[in-house]
């Protein structure tokens, strides 16, 4: 369990302060059932867009909407306590201009309760963060590997392979720590790069696929739980739900093929 428990919840500043501390315990969840299991271990709760992959079967994150996000937040909110609940912002939803951004994490954070937004890109994005973040939203960044950017990065590839890339990768982490976010994701990043910019900035850095040296870790519960046909070659499986989950749902079918199901009458004359 986190040394960081508290009758309240983990806030903003909480997180902020961790930079060069202990490391920042984050995970995803998608629903009430989830986040109960996490809210107890975790710093940080991402209500993260691959809720549309891993929850209803689409191709990417491009699929998830606004409103599928205000869903899955609110169900996350009503199932955790003291983590901080932090909610993307999808695909096309703030994007067009920091106005629509600030409207529509507005909506999120009013809608769901929830206390911090996440929205991916670096310097391009800095005048957003910077308008929400004067406004009282509070924003996560996400540089490197960014999903909602996938057909312009031509696929799933780790960035920073080649040192020539970093001094631009390198700008967008400062952009979005200057701009006012609170902690930044490097996803899919080479682990010197992601060592560098974790010791230049003064935000914490939460690595997915980047380094062990990051500020914090985050991964998919269920690509970490087993329950993920397939994952990221930088995943590390802790359990294997998926193996029994199978088992217990072939047992129960083979139960009722057996008729193995006492009925009330039955039940109530067990109990006497």
């Amino acid at each position: 369990m986190s040394a960081h428990s508290t009758g309240k919840r983990i806030s903003v500043p909480d997180i902020r302060a961790r930079k060069g501390g202990s490391p920042i315990v984050a995970l995803t969840a998608y629903s009430a059932v989830t986040a109960r299991l996490v809210d107890p271990h975790a710093d940080l709760i991402l209500v993260g867009d691959s809720l549309a992959m891993v929850e209803h079967g689409m191709e990417s994150t491009l699929s998830a909407t606004l409103d599928l996000m205000i869903l899955h937040g609110r169900s996350v909110m009503r199932g955790s306590r003291r983590a901080l609940v932090t909610i993307d912002l999808p695909f096309g939803s703030y994007e067009e201009s920091r106005e629509q951004a600030f409207r529509n994490a507005a909506r999120v954070l009013g809608e769901t309760g929830c206390t911090a937004i996440k929205l991916e890109g670096g310097a391009g994005m800095a005048e957003t963060i910077a308008f929400l973040t004067s406004r009282g939203i509070p924003v996560m960044a996400h540089i490197g590997l960014t999903p909602q950017s996938v057909m312009t990065l031509g696929g799933f590839r780790t960035q920073g392979r080649q040192e020539d890339d970093w001094p631009a990768i390198e700008a967008d982490a400062a952009a979005v720590a200057q701009a006012g976010a609170f902690a930044v994701v490097l996803e899919g990043m080479v682990a010197p790069l992601a060592e560098k910019i974790t010791a230049a900035l003064p935000i914490p850095t939460i690595g997915i696929g980047a380094s062990a040296r990051c500020d914090g870790q985050i991964l998919v519960l269920e690509d970490m739980l087993g329950l993920s046909p397939r994952v990221p070659r930088f995943v590390r499986r802790f359990g294997d739900l998926g193996a029994l989950a199978e088992k217990a749902i072939t047992d129960y079918a083979q139960a009722v093929r057996d008729r193995a199901f006492p009925g009330e009458a039955e039940v109530y004359q067990l109990k006497k």
